[in-house]
Parts: C-alpha cells; sequence; structure tokens
C-alpha cells in the first residue's frame, strides 16, 4: 500500500497488526550532506506499508506506532537511524538481522542471508533499484516490489535469527554490539584524518589538508552537498601536498564538478592559507617511531585474533577490527585488561580475547627482532 496522503497515514499503520514489523528506507541523499528518506517501508508478511517521506517532511504518527511496544527490525540499522531521526522516528525497541548474521557466521548481505535462513530468493536487481531514482513519483511497479520485499521477510528472519543466536550463547554478544552500533550511529564520526594517504603527508602538509578538509565541511553542510562532489578527497591531498594560489590553479586540479568548485574556491583558498600558518599536525603515535617490536605485536594480535575468529565461525572483523589493536600497542599496556580496554573491546570480546592476545602480544614483544628495519614512523598499519 503506497501511502502519500497525511490523513491516510494512521489508518494506514493501525492495519499493521503485528508486534514485530519490519522497517526499511530508501534513501535520495547520494549528492547531498545530509540524509534524507526518499521512502519508508514498514510491513509483516501480511502486509507492507510504502510512506511516501517525498510527500511527509515528519512522520511523527510512525514514532507512536512504533513506540506502541513494537520491536522494529532493521537490516544494518546505523544506514536508516538518521534519516528516521530527521523525520521524527526513533524506534524505542529495535532488532538488526545483520548484526545478528554477523555474530552466527551467516552473510550479511540480505539477499544471501534471506537465502540461507529461510530460502527465499529475491528476484529484484538489487544493484539497479540502489542506482534508482527514489524520489521519482510514481513509483514504478518494480521500484515497489523491490521495497516491499525489503521488509517482508524481516520479522521471520530476525525470529530464527534470534533463536540460533541463544542456541549459540551468543545472545548478550548481539545485545553489546546493537548496543555500540546505535551509539555510533548517532555519532559524528567524520574526521580529516580519514582522508585516504592523509597518513603519508609530512606534518606541514597535514595542517593544510586539515583546514582545507574542515572549510569543505562547513561549505558541504551549509549548501547541504555530499563533501566528495564539492571537492574529491584526492584533490584536498594533492592541494593540501602541492598548495596553489589562484582560482585557476585550484579548479584545474579537479577532473569534474569545476563549476561547483570554481564558486567555493575564495573559500578554499582562504582555508589553504590557514592552513600555512598554521602549526604542523604532530605526527601518528606522538612522533615516536614504530619499532620491530610494535609492528611484530601488531602482526601478531592480528593472527591470534583471527585463530579466535576461524574457532569460532565469524569474521575476524566482526570479532574485532585491526585499528583498534594499533592502538593497543601504540599505548604499551601492562596487562591483558588494559590492552584491551586500549582497543575499546566491548565485554563480550574482551572475555573471548584478553587471555590471547595479552600471550601473543608478550611474546611478540621482544629483543629478537631489534635488527629488522623498522616501519614508517606516519605509516598506520593495514586495517
Amino acid at each position: 500500500m503506497f501511502v502519500d496522503d497525511r490523513s491516510d497515514v494512521a489508518a494506514a499503520l493501525a492495519s499493521v497488526a503485528e508486534s514485530t514489523v519490519g522497517v526499511d528506507v530508501e534513501r535520495a541523499d547520494a549528492d547531498r550532506y545530509f540524509r534524507r528518506a526518499a521512502l519508508v517501508q514498514v510491513g509483516t508478511a501480511q502486509r507492507c506499508l510504502l510512506l511516501d517521506a517525498v510527500a511527509f517532511e515528519q512522520l511523527e504518527e510512525l514514532d507512536d506506532f512504533l513506540d506502541d511496544g513494537r520491536v522494529a527490525v532493521l537490516h544494518a540499522v546505523e544506514n536508516d537511524l538518521e534519516p528516521l531521526a530527521r523525520m521524527g522516528v526513533v524506534p524505542s525497541s529495535m532488532a538488526d538481522t545483520a548484526i545478528a548474521a554477523a555474530l552466527l557466521g551467516l552473510p550479511i548481505g540480505l539477499s544471501g542471508l534471506l537465502a540461507e535462513v529461510l530460502e527465499v530468493q529475491l528476484t529484484a536487481d538489487k544493484e539497479a533499484f540502489q542506482r534508482a531514482d527514489w524520489e521519482a513519483r510514481p513509483l514504478s511497479d518494480g521500484m515497489a516490489d523491490y521495497a516491499a520485499g525489503d521488509v517482508f521477510h524481516l520479522p521471520e528472519l530476525w525470529h530464527e535469527l534470534a533463536d540460533r543466536l541463544a542456541q549459540a550463547g551468543r545472545t548478550s554478544w548481539y545485545e553489546q554490539e546493537l548496543a555500540f552500533t546505535v551509539t555510533r550511529a548517532g555519532q559524528d564520526s567524520r574526521d580529516w584524518t580519514r582522508v585516504k594517504g592523509a597518513g603519508r603527508l609530512d606534518p606541514a602538509a597535514k595542517a593544510r589538508l586539515r583546514a582545507l578538509w574542515e572549510e569543505r565541511e562547513r561549505l558541504a553542510r551549509a549548501h547541504d552537498i555530499a563533501p566528495n562532489r564539492l571537492v574529491h578527497d584526492d584533490v584536498l591531498r594533492d592541494l593540501a601536498e602541492h598548495p596553489v594560489d589562484t582560482t585557476d590553479e585550484l579548479v584545474r586540479r579537479s577532473q569534474r564538478r569545476r563549476g561547483l568548485l570554481r564558486q567555493h574556491a575564495d573559500d578554499l583558498l582562504a582555508a589553504l592559507d590557514r592552513g600555512r600558518e598554521a602549526p604542523p599536525e604532530a605526527r601518528e603515535n606522538g612522533g615516536r617511531r614504530w619499532t620491530p617490536e610494535d609492528k611484530a605485536a601488531y602482526d601478531a594480535l592480528r593472527k591470534a585474533r583471527a585463530g579466535v575468529a576461524t574457532d569460532l565461525g565469524i569474521d575476524a572483523g566482526v570479532l574485532c577490527s585491526s585499528r583498534p589493536l594499533w592502538r593497543s600497542v601504540a599505548g604499551r599496556p601492562e596487562d591483558p585488561l588494559t590492552l584491551c580496554a586500549l582497543a575499546d573491546l566491548r565485554p563480550w570480546q574482551t572475555e573471548l580475547l584478553h587471555e590471547v592476545l595479552w600471550e601473543a602480544y608478550t611474546d611478540a614483544m621482544t629483543p629478537a627482532v631489534a635488527d629488522e628495519p623498522g616501519p614508517d614512523p606516519d605509516a598506520v598499519p593495514t586495517v
């Protein structure tokens, strides 16, 4: 049921009687800074509503509906919480089938997960519909079927995954990961150090990159433009490494969207000047060189983590991603729990990993590797 009349929303939601419902969002914000919903799907195997987010700026009726003791089942909640929140929808009780699948060693993609767990085959061309214009109206039959397919099976899928988590003794793992994911989704994780290649720049170039990145963020927010559409990361890094002085030089650095870049050239050149005058950025890890022991310890931690993950039948990155292990080595821990705390591991991860990681760390931090060549002091280990 496609709903684009505000007066029909409450009655349409009332027609969905189940206490566990699938929820999904189709977005049309690829060129925008802020995530926005174009369509919100709510449903079960019996009934699916397609709520027209183009017609509705707010959906407080959906917020009330989900707050009435219902469980909203989403797949990869981090993708949908922001656009829902912008419409005033904050589910009080959620489940995430992607997190559950990861902790069970199952496919994380919805199509593969449905095929393995429920033997359901989604026939829509996912890649094509992901590129579709979800703000276009009317929706084609194919788009409507695809959108409904993303929520139709979610309640049944969640019930099956919840049973499997309980049987495997992993329900508490799931609850911790869900809470962590929801909290992280509400935080602004954008940072200039995430620009690819930033770690290889010298301290002065890093200062210029930071100034350029912060100005691009300001402009992107103010004009609701996707940052990489305004100025691609690669262009920012190039400008930081090889600064320019004129608008024409600036524009020539970009191979696309030069008109848009020219509009904001003065602001970016001013930012580049601020970066030139700013103090150099500190080197990674406070300027301390990565010793051969550090590199050996980092590699040993990754190997030990991979062994535990293999035994559990889950991906090593699900058990613990690599970057936190790098922080553990940089912190020079004195005991197993400190090592885990430096990596910000959740309790379930700490319980599984503290002994094996500590053994790997202490074995690696020996003089035996002292004569090996040291790593680049600014290189971030592979993540």
